[in-house]
Parts: C-alpha cells; sequence; structure tokens
C-alpha cells in the first residue's frame, strides 16, 4: 500500500477522533472532478474552529509545523505533507459545509465541489503568478466538467477581480 495511501487513511482517523469533517482539497480533489495529476501532498480544508485541536493532534503523530496562520497550516513528517486551508471567511465556511462525500476504498472522503476547487486554484494564482499549476488545473477542470455552475463561477473570478481571466479560459475549454 502507497504510504500516500496509508498518510489519508491516517488523517481520516485523526479528523474523525477530534471531531471535525474537513474537505479533500488541491491535487487529489481534482480526480474526484475527472482530472488526474500527480502529487505528493495532501490537502484539506478544515474549519478554522477546529485548528487547535488538529494542531496538536498531528504534533503527537510526529509531524512538524513548517507554517501556521489564521488562514493555513503546513506539516510534514518525513517525506509526507498535510496542507490545510482554515475555512473562516463565508465562502469557505459554505464550501465546507456544502462539500459531497465520496465513498473511496480509505472509506468516506468528502471533497469540495468543482467550483469551489477551481476558486481556491484561483485564490493560490492570485497570491502567486508564478503557480503555473493551478492554472493548469482550472484549464483541465474546465474541460473536464462541463455541466459548472457558471454564474457560481464567475462571482469567484469577480471576488478576486479576474472576470477577463474566466472569460479566456471559458473561450480556450
Amino acid at each position: 500500500m502507497s504510504k500516500l495511501v496509508d498518510q489519508i487513511r491516517e488523517a481520516l482517523t485523526v479528523f474523525a477522533d477530534i471531531g471535525t469533517r474537513p474537505a479533500l482539497i488541491g491535487g487529489l480533489a481534482l480526480a474526484a472532478h475527472d482530472v488526474v495529476r500527480a502529487t505528493q501532498d495532501v490537502d484539506f480544508l478544515v474549519d478554522a474552529d477546529d485548528a487547535d485541536r488538529l494542531h496538536d493532534a498531528l504534533l503527537s503523530l510526529g509531524y512538524i509545523c513548517i507554517h501556521r496562520s489564521e488562514d493555513a497550516a503546513n506539516y510534514v513528517r518525513h517525506d509526507e505533507r498535510l496542507d490545510f486551508l482554515y475555512a473562516h471567511r463565508p465562502i469557505a465556511r459554505r464550501l465546507l459545509a456544502e462539500a459531497d462525500e465520496r465513498d473511496t476504498p480509505l472509506g468516506p472522503v468528502r471533497v469540495i465541489s468543482v467550483e469551489g476547487l477551481i476558486a481556491f486554484k484561483l485564490q493560490a494564482y492570485v497570491n502567486d503568478p508564478r503557480r503555473t499549476r493551478d492554472m493548469d488545473d482550472i484549464r483541465a477542470l474546465l474541460r473536464a466538467n462541463h455541466d459548472l455552475n457558471r454564474k457560481e463561477l464567475r462571482e469567484y473570478f469577480v471576488l478576486f477581480q479576474r472576470e477577463e481571466l474566466l472569460d479566456e479560459l471559458v473561450a480556450g475549454s
């Protein structure tokens, strides 16, 4: 069994133990929306109210916190990495609450909507335009998912003042 699968299983156990219900985001969430690419870390959206309990649980498992703010945290243990975005703003809390539960070989895993995933990828790109992989992921998600909620998607691009970018991406998909 792969180390990544074991790491996800362990994370799911931690979440259950502390009573939080995160949603998968990032590279692994792409697969739930018909886009596959390699990734070496696991990314989750977690309720900000659970951040302290999650932090303590991860430290007790041997993870080292390499960054933690009110918005995000990154943990490493040997060659394993867990990244978290904390949902504390209304939009992120809504996306977390609306995440779909998927049956997987690992058990039930909640996954952010494709529109929400695009929004987080857009935010990452706006925060750091060198993150061109996020733009590649957005393009791939748009190509693979034609039944998107276009109104919701536009609202995210408006939020980041990137409406013209959305028009370009839609035209190219």
